[in-house]
Protein backbone atom coordinates (compact mmCIF):
# COMPACT_ATOMS: atom_id res chain seq x y z
CA UNK A 1 0.00 0.00 0.00
CA UNK A 2 1.07 3.23 -0.73
CA UNK A 3 1.80 5.06 2.11
CA UNK A 4 -0.20 8.32 1.27
CA UNK A 5 -3.30 6.51 1.08
CA UNK A 6 -3.16 6.01 4.88
CA UNK A 7 -6.73 8.09 6.30
CA UNK A 8 -6.69 7.07 9.84
CA UNK A 9 -10.56 8.62 10.65
CA UNK A 10 -11.44 9.51 14.41
CA UNK A 11 -14.94 9.59 15.20
CA UNK A 12 -16.17 12.06 17.52
CA UNK A 13 -19.57 12.90 19.43
CA UNK A 14 -20.54 15.08 22.17
CA UNK A 15 -19.11 13.62 25.87
CA UNK A 16 -16.46 11.21 23.82
CA UNK A 17 -12.94 11.07 26.34
CA UNK A 18 -10.88 13.57 24.88
CA UNK A 19 -7.61 11.25 25.89
CA UNK A 20 -8.92 8.55 22.79
CA UNK A 21 -9.44 11.43 20.72
CA UNK A 22 -6.01 13.42 20.75
CA UNK A 23 -3.88 10.29 21.86
CA UNK A 24 -3.62 8.51 18.50
CA UNK A 25 -2.97 11.30 16.24
CA UNK A 26 0.41 11.72 18.84
CA UNK A 27 1.67 8.84 17.80
CA UNK A 28 0.84 8.85 13.82
CA UNK A 29 2.76 12.41 13.99
CA UNK A 30 5.84 10.98 15.96
CA UNK A 31 5.88 7.64 13.50
CA UNK A 32 5.91 10.49 10.58
CA UNK A 33 8.42 11.90 12.32
CA UNK A 34 10.31 9.28 13.17
CA UNK A 35 10.85 7.92 9.65
CA UNK A 36 13.43 8.79 6.93
CA UNK A 37 10.26 9.43 4.38
CA UNK A 38 6.94 10.40 5.42
CA UNK A 39 5.06 8.05 6.97
CA UNK A 40 2.13 9.57 5.31
CA UNK A 41 -0.60 9.11 8.03
CA UNK A 42 -3.56 11.28 7.28
CA UNK A 43 -5.22 11.97 10.25
CA UNK A 44 -9.09 13.58 10.33
CA UNK A 45 -10.91 14.36 13.03
CA UNK A 46 -15.23 13.21 12.02
CA UNK A 47 -18.71 14.18 13.28
CA UNK A 48 -22.25 14.39 12.38
CA UNK A 49 -21.82 18.43 11.68
CA UNK A 50 -18.92 20.55 11.49
CA UNK A 51 -20.31 21.47 14.81
CA UNK A 52 -17.61 22.01 17.70
CA UNK A 53 -17.55 18.52 19.82
CA UNK A 54 -17.47 19.11 23.79
CA UNK A 55 -15.77 16.51 25.14
CA UNK A 56 -15.79 14.80 28.48
CA UNK A 57 -13.40 16.64 29.98
CA UNK A 58 -14.98 20.05 29.13
CA UNK A 59 -12.49 21.00 25.42
CA UNK A 60 -13.94 21.72 22.92
CA UNK A 61 -12.93 19.87 19.67
CA UNK A 62 -13.27 20.89 16.04
CA UNK A 63 -14.18 18.22 13.32
CA UNK A 64 -11.93 17.89 10.14
CA UNK A 65 -14.68 16.66 7.63
CA UNK A 66 -18.15 14.86 8.34
CA UNK A 67 -19.48 11.52 8.32
CA UNK A 68 -21.23 12.40 4.87
CA UNK A 69 -17.97 13.68 3.13
CA UNK A 70 -15.87 10.62 4.00
CA UNK A 71 -18.34 8.20 2.24
CA UNK A 72 -16.64 9.25 -0.87
CA UNK A 73 -12.80 8.33 0.16
CA UNK A 74 -11.03 4.85 1.06
CA UNK A 75 -10.57 4.95 4.80
CA UNK A 76 -7.56 3.04 5.85
CA UNK A 77 -8.17 3.04 9.85
CA UNK A 78 -11.34 4.15 11.72
CA UNK A 79 -10.44 4.80 15.22
CA UNK A 80 -14.18 4.62 17.52
CA UNK A 81 -13.32 6.17 20.75
CA UNK A 82 -15.51 5.74 24.13
CA UNK A 83 -17.89 7.40 26.87
CA UNK A 84 -19.06 6.88 30.29
CA UNK A 85 -21.06 8.11 32.51
CA UNK A 86 -20.64 7.35 36.16
CA UNK A 87 -23.63 7.24 38.67
CA UNK A 88 -24.40 8.28 42.41
CA UNK A 89 -22.49 4.73 43.65
CA UNK A 90 -19.49 5.46 41.14
CA UNK A 91 -20.52 3.05 39.26
CA UNK A 92 -19.03 3.83 35.60
CA UNK A 93 -21.55 2.67 32.55
CA UNK A 94 -20.49 3.23 28.92
CA UNK A 95 -22.87 5.23 26.83
CA UNK A 96 -23.78 4.72 23.13
CA UNK A 97 -25.40 7.14 20.93
CA UNK A 98 -27.72 5.00 17.99
CA UNK A 99 -26.62 7.50 15.88
CA UNK A 100 -22.76 6.61 16.35
CA UNK A 101 -23.46 3.30 15.56
CA UNK A 102 -25.50 3.65 12.87
CA UNK A 103 -22.43 6.25 11.72
CA UNK A 104 -19.63 3.72 12.36
CA UNK A 105 -21.93 0.63 10.25
CA UNK A 106 -21.56 2.94 7.30
CA UNK A 107 -18.23 4.06 7.48
CA UNK A 108 -16.91 0.44 8.42
CA UNK A 109 -17.14 -1.05 4.40
CA UNK A 110 -15.31 1.39 3.43
CA UNK A 111 -12.63 1.06 5.69
CA UNK A 112 -9.49 -2.01 5.76
CA UNK A 113 -9.42 -1.61 9.83
CA UNK A 114 -11.49 -1.12 12.40
CA UNK A 115 -10.37 0.23 15.86
CA UNK A 116 -11.74 1.10 19.30
CA UNK A 117 -10.34 2.63 21.99
CA UNK A 118 -11.23 1.92 25.60
CA UNK A 119 -15.45 1.81 25.81
CA UNK A 120 -15.58 2.40 22.22
CA UNK A 121 -15.85 -1.01 22.20
CA UNK A 122 -19.34 -1.21 22.91
CA UNK A 123 -19.86 1.31 20.02
CA UNK A 124 -18.46 -1.24 17.76
CA UNK A 125 -20.44 -4.33 19.62
CA UNK A 126 -23.76 -2.23 19.18
CA UNK A 127 -22.81 -2.20 15.09
CA UNK A 128 -22.58 -5.98 15.69
CA UNK A 129 -18.63 -5.81 14.20
CA UNK A 130 -17.60 -7.71 17.17
CA UNK A 131 -19.99 -10.48 17.13
CA UNK A 132 -18.25 -13.74 17.48
CA UNK A 133 -14.93 -12.13 17.99
CA UNK A 134 -12.91 -12.11 21.37
CA UNK A 135 -12.60 -8.06 22.38
CA UNK A 136 -11.45 -6.16 25.33
CA UNK A 137 -12.94 -2.65 27.14
CA UNK A 138 -11.99 -1.01 30.10
CA UNK A 139 -12.13 -3.41 33.21
CA UNK A 140 -14.88 -1.22 34.49
CA UNK A 141 -17.44 -1.70 31.64
CA UNK A 142 -16.20 -5.19 30.96
CA UNK A 143 -19.39 -7.12 32.68
CA UNK A 144 -21.37 -4.94 30.96
CA UNK A 145 -20.48 -5.30 27.78
CA UNK A 146 -20.41 -9.30 28.31
CA UNK A 147 -24.23 -8.97 29.65
CA UNK A 148 -25.03 -6.48 26.29
CA UNK A 149 -23.34 -8.35 23.88
CA UNK A 150 -23.73 -12.26 24.37
CA UNK A 151 -22.18 -12.72 21.10
CA UNK A 152 -18.92 -11.05 21.57
CA UNK A 153 -16.31 -12.92 23.80
CA UNK A 154 -15.29 -10.43 26.09
CA UNK A 155 -11.36 -10.21 28.14
CA UNK A 156 -10.70 -7.59 29.99
CA UNK A 157 -6.93 -8.65 30.66
CA UNK A 158 -5.30 -7.61 27.71
CA UNK A 159 -3.90 -4.38 26.41
CA UNK A 160 -5.75 -4.71 23.08
CA UNK A 161 -6.76 -7.60 21.17
CA UNK A 162 -6.69 -8.13 17.44
CA UNK A 163 -9.32 -10.18 15.39
CA UNK A 164 -8.40 -9.69 11.52
CA UNK A 165 -9.43 -6.43 11.26
CA UNK A 166 -10.94 -5.59 14.12
CA UNK A 167 -8.69 -3.85 16.69
CA UNK A 168 -10.11 -3.36 20.66
CA UNK A 169 -8.37 -1.49 23.53
CA UNK A 170 -8.47 -1.96 26.67
CA UNK A 171 -7.88 1.48 28.36
CA UNK A 172 -7.73 5.46 27.92
CA UNK A 173 -3.98 5.10 28.00
CA UNK A 174 -4.47 1.84 26.05
CA UNK A 175 -4.72 4.05 23.11
CA UNK A 176 -0.95 4.84 22.66
CA UNK A 177 -0.28 1.36 23.00
CA UNK A 178 -2.88 0.42 20.05
CA UNK A 179 -1.72 2.77 18.13
CA UNK A 180 1.95 1.67 18.22
CA UNK A 181 0.71 -1.72 17.52
CA UNK A 182 -0.75 -0.22 14.42
CA UNK A 183 2.14 1.25 13.25
CA UNK A 184 4.49 -1.69 14.01
CA UNK A 185 1.29 -3.31 12.12
CA UNK A 186 2.62 -1.05 8.94
CA UNK A 187 5.88 0.22 8.95
CA UNK A 188 7.93 -2.53 11.07
CA UNK A 189 8.23 -2.82 14.99
CA UNK A 190 11.76 -1.12 14.61
CA UNK A 191 9.56 2.41 13.90
CA UNK A 192 6.92 1.85 16.62
CA UNK A 193 9.49 1.13 19.24
CA UNK A 194 11.37 4.30 18.24
CA UNK A 195 8.05 6.18 18.77
CA UNK A 196 7.27 4.54 21.90
CA UNK A 197 10.93 6.02 23.20
CA UNK A 198 9.93 9.15 22.08
CA UNK A 199 6.90 8.84 23.90
CA UNK A 200 8.78 7.75 26.90
CA UNK A 201 6.42 4.26 26.80
CA UNK A 202 6.74 0.61 27.31
CA UNK A 203 9.86 -1.83 25.52
CA UNK A 204 6.87 -3.97 24.34
CA UNK A 205 3.25 -4.11 25.30
CA UNK A 206 2.15 -6.62 22.67
CA UNK A 207 -1.91 -7.14 21.45
CA UNK A 208 -1.89 -10.41 24.36
CA UNK A 209 -0.27 -8.85 27.06
CA UNK A 210 -1.95 -7.99 30.41
CA UNK A 211 -2.14 -4.50 31.88
CA UNK A 212 0.99 -4.70 33.68
CA UNK A 213 3.98 -4.86 32.19
CA UNK A 214 8.30 -3.79 32.74
CA UNK A 215 9.06 -0.49 31.76
CA UNK A 216 12.48 -1.34 30.24
CA UNK A 217 12.84 1.73 28.15
CA UNK A 218 11.87 4.27 31.09
CA UNK A 219 14.41 6.63 31.60
CA UNK A 220 16.70 6.86 34.41
CA UNK A 221 18.17 10.28 35.42
CA UNK A 222 21.27 8.67 36.28
CA UNK A 223 23.14 7.48 32.89
CA UNK A 224 24.83 5.01 35.01
CA UNK A 225 21.92 3.13 35.73
CA UNK A 226 20.62 3.47 31.86
CA UNK A 227 23.90 2.00 31.17
CA UNK A 228 23.54 -0.82 32.99
CA UNK A 229 20.11 -1.22 31.74
CA UNK A 230 20.91 -1.67 28.26
CA UNK A 231 23.83 -4.31 29.28
CA UNK A 232 21.29 -6.21 31.29
CA UNK A 233 19.18 -6.29 27.86
CA UNK A 234 22.06 -7.09 25.63
CA UNK A 235 23.23 -9.84 28.15
CA UNK A 236 20.17 -11.65 29.35
CA UNK A 237 20.75 -14.83 28.62
CA UNK A 238 23.84 -14.94 30.64
CA UNK A 239 24.85 -15.07 34.36
CA UNK A 240 24.01 -11.50 35.80
CA UNK A 241 24.62 -10.86 39.49
CA UNK A 242 25.06 -7.84 41.36
CA UNK A 243 28.32 -8.46 41.84
CA UNK A 244 28.86 -8.29 38.11
CA UNK A 245 26.61 -4.96 37.84
CA UNK A 246 28.55 -3.29 40.43
CA UNK A 247 31.26 -4.15 38.64
CA UNK A 248 30.17 -3.06 35.72
CA UNK A 249 29.22 0.27 36.97
CA UNK A 250 32.53 0.34 38.90
CA UNK A 251 30.59 1.05 42.32
CA UNK A 252 29.90 -0.57 45.03
CA UNK A 253 26.96 -3.96 45.39
CA UNK A 254 24.97 -1.67 48.25
CA UNK A 255 25.57 1.53 46.13
CA UNK A 256 24.28 -0.64 43.34
CA UNK A 257 21.02 -1.55 45.15
CA UNK A 258 20.31 2.00 46.71
CA UNK A 259 20.60 3.32 43.06
CA UNK A 260 18.12 0.99 41.61
CA UNK A 261 16.09 1.36 44.47
CA UNK A 262 15.77 4.94 44.03
CA UNK A 263 15.73 5.08 40.41
CA UNK A 264 13.09 1.60 39.25
CA UNK A 265 11.72 1.11 42.52
CA UNK A 266 13.27 -2.49 42.56
CA UNK A 267 16.22 -4.28 43.49
CA UNK A 268 18.91 -5.10 41.04
CA UNK A 269 17.59 -8.96 40.93
CA UNK A 270 13.87 -8.47 40.87
CA UNK A 271 14.62 -5.85 37.45
CA UNK A 272 16.64 -8.48 36.05
CA UNK A 273 13.89 -10.91 36.60
CA UNK A 274 11.58 -8.96 35.09
CA UNK A 275 13.46 -8.23 32.18
CA UNK A 276 13.88 -11.80 31.65
CA UNK A 277 9.96 -12.19 32.32
CA UNK A 278 9.04 -9.14 29.75
CA UNK A 279 11.45 -11.14 26.98
CA UNK A 280 10.09 -14.27 27.68
CA UNK A 281 6.27 -12.90 27.67
CA UNK A 282 7.68 -11.81 23.98
CA UNK A 283 8.73 -15.03 23.19
CA UNK A 284 5.58 -17.06 24.48
CA UNK A 285 3.77 -14.91 22.32
CA UNK A 286 5.35 -14.62 19.26
CA UNK A 287 7.12 -17.66 18.84
CA UNK A 288 6.84 -21.46 18.47
CA UNK A 289 10.22 -21.51 20.80
CA UNK A 290 9.80 -24.68 23.16
CA UNK A 291 10.09 -23.58 27.05
CA UNK A 292 13.60 -25.02 27.36
CA UNK A 293 14.97 -22.88 24.71
CA UNK A 294 12.94 -19.27 26.09
CA UNK A 295 14.11 -20.47 29.27
CA UNK A 296 17.56 -20.36 28.37
CA UNK A 297 17.61 -17.50 25.89
CA UNK A 298 16.23 -15.51 28.18
CA UNK A 299 18.93 -16.01 31.17
CA UNK A 300 16.93 -18.70 33.66
CA UNK A 301 18.15 -21.22 32.61
CA UNK A 302 15.91 -23.90 33.26
CA UNK A 303 12.43 -24.53 32.78
CA UNK A 304 11.69 -25.18 36.68
CA UNK A 305 13.17 -21.55 37.28
CA UNK A 306 10.84 -20.09 34.55
CA UNK A 307 7.79 -21.32 35.42
CA UNK A 308 8.40 -20.14 39.27
CA UNK A 309 9.30 -16.45 37.68
CA UNK A 310 6.08 -16.38 36.09
CA UNK A 311 3.98 -18.25 38.99
CA UNK A 312 5.34 -14.89 41.27
CA UNK A 313 5.21 -12.43 38.97
CA UNK A 314 1.95 -13.35 37.33
CA UNK A 315 0.28 -16.19 38.84
CA UNK A 316 0.40 -18.06 36.09
CA UNK A 317 2.52 -20.75 34.33
CA UNK A 318 4.34 -20.17 30.88
CA UNK A 319 2.19 -22.72 29.03
CA UNK A 320 -1.09 -21.06 30.47
CA UNK A 321 0.44 -18.01 28.99
CA UNK A 322 0.62 -18.92 25.70
CA UNK A 323 -2.70 -20.86 25.38
CA UNK A 324 -4.08 -17.34 26.45
CA UNK A 325 -1.95 -14.86 24.99
CA UNK A 326 -0.48 -16.06 21.42
CA UNK A 327 -0.40 -13.47 19.08
CA UNK A 328 -2.89 -14.79 16.01
CA UNK A 329 -3.16 -12.50 13.20
CA UNK A 330 -5.92 -14.84 11.60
Amino acid sequence: MNTAERLIVIVLFEGVDLLDVTGPPEVFFLARRETEEAAGYEVVLAARTMDPILTAAGVRVLPDATFDELMTRSIDTLVVPGSVEVDSRRRVHALVDPDVVEQVRRLAPRTRRITSVCVGAHILAASGLLDGKRATTHWSTARQLAADHPAVEVDSDPIFIREGNVWTGAGISACLDLSLALIADDLGEAVALRVARQLVMYLKRPSGQSQFSVPLEQVSTTRRIEELRHHILRHIAEPLTVAHLAEQAHISDRQLARIFKNELGMTPHAYIESVRVERARNQLETTDNTLDRIATTCGFGTVDTLVRAFRRRLDTTPTEYRRRFRTSAD
